[in-house]
């Protein structure tokens, strides 16, 4: 992530503050480039606003594309939208403030939201039980969120960019998957047999729901004493719901605490029991288990892409580099979740 941005960039983006603020006075106090963000930028705004609707100092974000990706991330656009809806629902978000769709004015779309307070970094949530406030109550807040998250289901004319696809969600990401490994010319057999293996037992389908795709430990955010926010939407699908539990319960998002099977942070059954009453869901179990499995093939196949931009010479990283060397654990994980005296016969 760049550590400035050029006099000339930011003077364009004061002329677009001052379009939507109609403010008569904009001051930048601060910007600067905020850590994390592989997939984005992100960049603490400061600004003292003179007039217009919003006048005094605030203190926003500014999410825009970083030089890195992945295939299935939406664009700043979708994702803007994906937050004022997620806000509407009453999940805890950044509000979404001020989108601008003219890359003239910082090279690619941005949106600007809201600052909020605290920390994200997955390892640091985990291992800081300061955070968060009493972590049973925080456990079950999560799953009242992620229930949230879901209450939002198709159609939705705001959504109409997100793809209806027909056909079990699972075989879409499979294939998916293994397109992916192809084009880069991967040969990787626990993955292969992973795939395989989880074609051969899908969960029954069960309806379609808004997914995160990304709700995790890392990507919510904690002060002192609660939550603050649910962060990155670029993922977002139409999907089993399922999914989302698998993902957040899969051991590779627990950071050094296997024992906490919901993200690290507490219990499985209290993360259910909040989704359950919020949601008025049954969590099918044995499908989470199915979407835990799915969810190491995932994180392993995206390690390879981000270690692949390094290999390839497209983005010179360290981070990268080390990210497609994780793919390894993860296929270990592949195989032990796959044994066949776990799961016995095949699914319908």
């Amino acid at each position: 992530m760049p550590a400035s941005m050029d006099g000339a960039a930011q003077q364009r983006l004061l002329a677009f503050l001052a379009r939507v603020t109609k403010a008569h006075l904009i001051e930048i106090v601060e910007l600067s480039a905020l850590s994390g963000g592989a997939i984005q930028e992100n960049w603490g705004l400061t600004v003292e606003l003179e007039g217009g609707t919003k006048p005094g100092r605030h203190r926003w974000v500014l999410r825009k594309d970083a030089a890195s990706g992945v295939a299935v991330s939406l664009g700043r656009k979708e994702e803007f939208v994906l937050l004022r809806a997620a806000e509407e629902a009453g999940i805890t978000v950044p509000t979404p403030l001020y989108l601008c769709e003219d890359s003239s004015v910082l090279g690619t779309p941005f949106y600007i939201m809201a600052r909020i307070e605290g920390v994200a970094l997955g390892p640091k949530v985990v291992k800081d039980v300061s955070l968060g406030g009493d972590r049973e109550a925080l456990t079950a807040q999560l799953g009242r969120e992620l229930a949230r998250i879901h209450s939002i289901v198709p159609p939705r004319s705001d959504l109409a960019f997100l793809d209806e696809a027909e056909g079990h969600p699972a075989l879409r990401d499979i294939e998916r998957y293994r397109a992916y490994l192809d084009a880069m010319k991967e040969l990787r057999p626990a993955l292969e047999w992973g795939l395989a293996w989880c074609a051969e037992h899908l969960p029954a389908q069960q309806e379609t729901v808004l997914v995160h795709q990304d709700f995790r430990s890392g990507n919510f955010m904690l002060d002192d004493s609660r939550l603050t926010g649910i962060l990155d939407w670029e993922f977002c699908a139409w999907g089993d719901p399922m999914s989302d539990l698998g993902w957040f319960c899969a051991q590779c998002w627990r950071f050094g605490r296997p024992d906490l099977e919901a993200g690290g942070i507490g219990e499985r059954e209290t993360f259910y029991q909040g989704y359950e009453e919020e949601s008025g869901r049954t969590v099918d179990r044995e499908a989470v288990a199915f979407w835990e499995v799915m969810a190491h093939l995932r994180w392993a196949v995206i390690a390879l892409q981000q270690g692949h931009r390094h290999i390839a010479g497209q983005q010179a990283s360290l981070e990268l580099a080390l990210t497609g060397r994780m793919a390894a654990q993860l296929e270990l994980a592949v195989l032990d979740m796959t044994p066949p005296e776990r799961w016995g016969t095949a699914h319908a």
